[in-house]
């Protein structure tokens, strides 16, 4: 069977950080959304996804097939729902559709906007990504069962004795390194994946995750919920931050109630605040509705799509939205809606240009050689700029 992992509604309500990805590609706790459900089915998955990505997001249909929801995650009850589903027959959370099982005949043809004739209703409630701050604010439950689904059954790697460690949910994979620091599990679980590093004087409290080929440097101070995703570098405080991979915050300064996607640079001493002065809700901008959109947080900080930089120095007010592939620069704090190619700061923006962009991606890819900037990135990223021409008028 096939697991084929499918866009919703959720596609758009999730920009800017979907605007370079299916949204089973989010990560939230250790894995990305279609890692857990691969890791749960022991299947491989294919996407169907925005046409635009579908170049880099392939879609395979076999004989029998299962589509699955991207914005929803995996446990085990929805699990055995799942399986115990027939053929054509879907599962439906609320009017969500969830899962439906098709033969190749009835995939070619597959729409989730249709409703199908045979549905079961699930009656328990699943963790659905449907907005950005929905990563950071869900990450401590993800966090947590991705924790126990990776390590059932298994015992961690040897660490340094010159590390203390407070608790008992604690597991580091082999090559994982870290010395004379302090990871605390009391208030949840603390994971080190292959070949990371965890440098002197750093603190850690769950619930915590680092993913292969990253690095915690020194006297960091992190606190949970928080994930670093694969090939980062991080420092400084991080409060409930999810940075998605080969990403840096390598210097001083505050993260919190973040998200920060890929290929990403925070630049030394930048700070986001995360609370109102006068502890009002917190309002992100909404790509859907073009406005501001009232999310019911008291603690809210910043969301940074792909490809996006900011310089030293930078003050992101409470709130913020920056999109993919924007530079911020300059004295003083941004806007809270800082739109796709944009280049500048507080005292003002121009385009970032596709050409110039694309000089500065090629640098950035070669420093990863296993990753390329190939025509498939180009071809998302020309797209993207022109989806979003309409955002960077208002500004410049």
């Amino acid at each position: 069977m096939a697991i084929i992992l499918f866009d919703d509604n959720a596609h758009q309500t999730l920009r800017p950080l979907t605007f370079t990805r299916p949204v089973a590609d989010l990560r939230i706790g250790i894995l990305t959304i279609a890692e857990k459900w691969a890791r749960y089915f022991d299947l491989d998955y294919s996407w169907y996804t925005q046409p635009y990505l579908q170049g880099k997001f392939p879609i395979n249909i076999e004989d029998r097939n299962l589509f699955i929801n991207g914005s929803v995650c995996p446990d085990e009850l929805l699990i055995d729902a799942i399986k115990a589903l027939h053929g054509n027959e879907a599962l439906k959370y609320g009017d969500k559709l969830v899962a439906v099982k098709l033969n190749e005949k009835d995939a070619l043809d597959f729409d989730p906007q249709v409703e199908f004739e045979k549905t079961v209703e699930y009656h328990h409630r699943p963790v659905v990504i449907r907005y950005p701050e929905d990563i950071f604010r869900k990450n401590d439950t993800e966090l947590r069962k991705d924790f126990k689904l990776i390590t059932a059954g298994r015992t961690s790697a040897k660490i340094s004795a010159t590390n203390t460690i407070i608790g008992n949910d604690f597991f580091a994979e082999e090559g994982a390194i870290a010395d004379c620091s302090t990871f605390n599990t009391t208030n949840g679980p603390i994971y080190l994946a292959n070949n990371t590093e965890v440098w002197e004087g750093t603190h850690i409290r769950g619930a915590f995750a680092i993913c292969e080929h990253s690095q915690v440097k020194m006297g960091a101070k992190i606190y949970g919920a928080t994930t670093v995703g694969p090939y980062c570098r991080v420092g400084g405080e991080l409060n409930n931050a999810v940075i998605w991979g080969y990403s840096s915050k390598g210097h001083e300064g505050y993260l919190g109630n973040a998200v920060v996607g890929e290929w990403c640079n925070i630049g030394a001493d930048s700070n986001n605040s995360n609370l109102k002065n006068n502890y009002d809700d917190v309002k992100l901008w909404d790509y859907t509705i073009q406005r501001f959109r009232k999310t019911g947080l008291q603690f809210c900080g910043l969301i940074m799509a792909d490809h996006s930089k900011c310089a030293i120095n930078t003050m992101f007010n409470t709130g913020t939205i920056v999109g993919v592939s924007a530079n911020i620069f300059g004295a003083g704090f941004p806007r809270n809606f800082i739109p796709d190619f944009s280049w500048g700061g507080p005292q003002g923006y121009e385009v970032y240009s596709i050409k110039r962009m694309f000089e500065t991606a090629e640098k950035v890819f070669a420093r990863r050689d296993h990753r390329k900037f190939d025509e498939n990135e180009k071809e998302i990223l020309k797209k993207i700029f022109e989806m979003t021409e309409e955002f960077r008028a208002n500004i410049m």
